[in-house]
């Protein structure tokens, strides 16, 4: 509660700072308006970006000026430059000359490859993000000349128009459009000379201000899209319902039966020595035997407990209204913030449970549990930034954003992860458990295939997977792509859904298990709530094959890097939900007999 708290107020802080910064800007007749350039890459691969004038633009008399930049800005890989573009407020202009560039032959080379590779470009007017592309490529006929891409043709836009709609004194949309007559073919071109132009029309409308990014949100809510997600959170119930039968008309009759029939045995001797115990009661006296590998499994359980509730205070902020599309990263921000406040629980439940299941050495618990995701991300980031920092990406942090982070886990995440592990040692509390454990573990009889770990968890990962995966689309084509996905409530059912599939079907497997005779349950029921997260993983490379045309190595890196590791933090918290629920499901079914 107090690192919610603490979580909670930080994020209050952060929104009081992004506000000021974000304060309805108001002009003055004639007033500049700033335009500052983002940054350029090829369309496919929204992650292989560049700084705006790695291109051979046109640059500011002035020299360049760069906008400081928030966290969540960085991240993402924006790097806002001033640009040589002036616009003032309700004033008009009409092929203004931005600039004449003398390209020479390496500039050329540049801006082809660029054309041909549909290279887009992203502004930012008043806080409002417009786009544009370089050029276009042109397919040309029979006996088309052109040296480059065999019959093809590429052409430079030399000429942008900017559309500004303005309420009063305030502007509200910017709308950024091309000329195709105004065009330089530099298909084979060794030098060239290029006028580079631009006009601004300004508009009256009615829009507030207040509503002026609703715009940019509208693709999630056209009708065809609303009814998919409706029909998605329709899927998902019919998949909880069925999975809630099951287990209500199978499970829950089989169960009483068995309660029955052991009760019965218990109270009657001679019926007790004639019928053999069988099933699950057979193993009550192994049932409660710690799993190996103690350290670990807390861990485990720690932080997936960890991610869990950074997920759900995202969310309470998602459907707070904090988030809207291009607000500066906003919702990364409080990612790296809540993650940071959240590491006491994760030191708190891991201790708490290693220190109940008997464990002894709790400061390798804690630097477990702090290194368990952590370590491996830092593994990924730092190989991924190397691959962008060589490709000469916006995506590479820089030294300072690196610095801010280590300084961030060292002086926040760590600290707050030991607090909390001396917390979860120091915990009164037991684990009492209904079945007194034997001394030496009973033998596993042998199983069939279809019984062991792996087919287990594909069953499991199958059903909560299916419960999402028409969801995932919408969500990759957002991260992965340049759609813009708000809908947070639909999100945050499907997220529950999820939540109660992944614990019912883990108690169902559990049970299954243990009316075998196996009574190692413990990392099972981890194992089957976190497999599908390899579900997801395995949709990630049907997305990039069959749903995107993204391609490269870099591209390549972050996409399939990234999602290992979002799949590595579904895999921990899944599977912390599938062991909660599978530890309270076995707890009732053995309370509910009496045990020797």
């Amino acid at each position: 509660m107090r690192d919610a708290g603490l979580a909670m107020w930080a994020t209050a802080i952060l929104l009081l700072v992004a506000g000021a910064a974000a304060k309805e800007h108001k002009y003055k007749q004639g007033q500049e308006v700033s335009i500052w350039a983002n940054k350029v890459g090829p369309f496919a691969n929204p992650t292989e970006t560049y700084q705006y004038f790695n291109l051979p633009f046109c640059h500011p008399k002035e020299g360049k000026e760069y906008k400081p930049e928030g966290l969540g800005e960085v991240l993402e890989g924006d790097r806002l430059v001033s640009t040589p573009y002036k616009l003032l407020f309700k004033e008009d202009k009409e092929n203004e000359v931005l600039c004449t560039q003398v390209l020479d032959s390496d500039d050329l080379d540049q801006l082809r490859d660029a054309v041909a590779e549909d290279y887009y470009f992203q502004m930012f007017i008043d806080s409002l993000p417009i786009w544009g592309f370089i050029g276009k490529v042109e397919k040309l006929g029979e006996g088309g000349g052109g040296k480059q891409g065999g019959g093809e043709k590429l052409s430079l836009f030399t000429h942008i128009h900017f559309d500004v709609l303005h309420s009063k004194d305030q502007v509200i949309q910017v709308d950024i459009s091309t000329d195709p007559s105004k065009t330089v073919d530099i298909t084979t071109a060794d030098k060239a000379e290029v006028e580079f132009t631009y006009s601004v029309s300004w508009k009256g409308t009615d829009i507030p201000y207040e509503r002026r990014m609703d715009k940019y949100a509208k693709y999630s809510f056209l009708p065809q899209h609303l009814e998919i997600h409706w029909f998605s959170i329709v899927n998902s119930c019919v998949t909880v319902l069925l999975l809630t039968g099951f287990l209500a008309t199978i499970l829950m009759r089989v169960l009483k039966n068995d309660f029955i029939k052991y009760t019965n045995s218990s109270r009657d001797d001679e019926a007790l020595e004639d019928n053999e115990e069988t099933g699950w009661k057979l193993v009550h006296g192994d049932v409660f035997r710690f799993p190996p590998h103690l350290n670990l499994f807390c861990a485990v359980v720690g932080s997936g407990t960890q991610i869990l509730a950074m997920a759900l205070l995202i969310f309470a902020m998602s459907l707070a209204g904090t988030y809207y599309p291009y607000n500066g990263g906003a919702m990364l921000t409080s990612v790296v913030v809540f993650y940071a406040l959240t590491a006491g629980i994760a030191g708190y439940v891991s201790a708490a449970l290693y220190k109940i299941m008997g464990g002894t050495n709790w400061v390798r618990n804690v630097l477990t549990t702090t290194l368990l995701f952590c370590g491996p991300l830092l593994a990924m980031f730092s190989y991924l930034n190397t691959v962008a920092w060589a490709y000469g990406s916006t995506a590479a942090l820089p030294f300072g954003t690196i610095v801010i982070m280590l300084v961030l886990w060292a002086l926040v995440t760590f600290p707050l992860t030991v607090v909390g592990g001396i917390m979860g040692k120091n915990t009164k509390a037991e684990f009492n458990a209904p079945c007194r454990t034997t001394k030496y573990p009973r033998e596993i009889p042998p199983l069939p295939w279809y019984r062991q770990t792996v087919p287990q968890m594909l069953m499991a990962g199958f059903l909560p997977f299916s419960a999402i995966y028409i969801e995932l689309y919408y969500i990759f084509a957002s991260v992965w792509g340049h759609k813009v996905y708000t809908i947070y409530s639909i999100l945050f059912i499907v997220f529950i859904i999820l939540i109660i599939v992944t614990a019912f079907i883990t108690i169902a497997l559990t049970y299954f298990q243990l009316a075998v005779e196996d009574h190692s349950w413990w990392w099972r029921s981890v194992m089957c709530g976190g497999s599908t997260a390899l579900f997801i993983y395995a949709y990630c490379f049907y997305y990039w094959y069959a749903r995107s045309d993204m391609n490269g190595l870099m591209q390549a890196s972050f996409y399939f890097g990234y999602m290992l590791m979002v799949c590595y933090g579904f895999f921990l918290m899944l599977g912390s939900v599938g062991f909660r629920a599978s530890l309270g499901f076995v707890r009732h079914i053995y309370k509910a007999i009496k045990c020797e």
